[in-house]
């Protein structure tokens, strides 16, 4: 049987999934007095960090389950978190918009802060690139792309409340410490830029359930290494509760001013016609 991320991927099923009161954010936990780490404060200032990062190198990971079913899409690539533009090489899992079993898909991405560009998208010519406007997504390109870019996943972060201090661990050679809460997208979306407050404007309506789930993982610079959302989605709008399915993304960030380079297509390079299905 496919498995809806067949489309989920590419912009094509989770376009049409089906809140968040505004709540002050409460931390439960912090590091103990003395600790070196970045404090509370930091998760809340995350995407703040990150642009004064300027850029970084990340690694991505969507894993969506439903029912028996397990399928998990790996991305790697560079952003310029300033800008908030990127590029991602993302691995689709075979089958998966319409790859023959047993082989996996690379597609090219590029991300800009109101467009994802796809290229290698199955029912598109070889050399066409995809252009899809962003801000009008139901889950404001938090999973359609297959990635949560960091930009966007910092943002959600000005959201967070419920916040809890988990300790202190090691990731890729840096000591971080690790937040966990939920995240309440209205009221991130409240905080957010102009155009990452469209894509979370329109994100709030595409969530079953009132609050996202996250881990977050700071440095002793504040800056994020790693962050992880699960998201719920509506599998039908007249489907029971059982019928919803879950993404868990992660993404991490490393080797920090890193040199990006993103070349846009040419507008001759953009597919216009009609998306065969896979």
């Amino acid at each position: 049987m496919p498995f809806p991320l067949v489309v989920v991927t590419l912009g094509a099923v989770l376009l049409s999934v089906a809140g968040c009161s505004a709540e002050s954010a409460v931390v439960t936990a912090q590091p103990p007095a003395g600790s070196a780490g970045p404090g509370r404060a930091a998760v809340l200032a995350a995407a703040g960090e990150l642009a004064r990062a300027g850029t970084a190198r990340v690694r991505t990971a969507m894993e969506m389950v439903t029912g028996h079913t397990r399928v998990t899409i790996e991305g790697r690539g560079a952003f310029d978190l300033a800008a908030g533009t990127g590029r991602l090489r993302v691995t689709l899992p075979p089958g998966a918009d319409g790859t023959p079993p047993g082989e996996r898909r690379l597609v090219r991405e590029l991300v800009t802060p109101g467009a994802l560009y796809m290229r290698n998208r199955a029912g598109v010519p070889a050399d066409k690139w995809v252009r899809v406007d962003t801000t009008g997504l139901r889950d404001g390109n938090l999973v359609t792309g297959g990635a949560t870019d960091p930009v966007t996943a910092a943002q959600l972060l000005r959201g967070a409340r419920q916040v809890a201090y988990e300790g202190v661990t090691e990731l890729d050679g840096s000591r971080v410490w690790h937040y966990s809460g939920v995240v309440d997208i209205e009221r991130a979306a409240s905080g957010a830029p102009p155009v990452a407050r469209r894509r979370l404007e329109a994100a709030e309506k595409g969530f079953s359930g009132h609050t996202v789930p996250f881990d977050a993982y700071l440095d002793g610079q504040g800056r994020l290494r790693k962050v992880q959302h699960r998201f719920t989605f509506a599998a039908d709008p007249d489907s029971p509760p059982d019928a919803d399915y879950t993404v868990s993304s992660t993404t991490r960030l490393y080797a920090f001013g890193t040199r990006v380079r993103i070349s846009m297509p040419e507008a001759g390079d953009i597919w216009t016609g009609e998306i065969a299905a896979p």
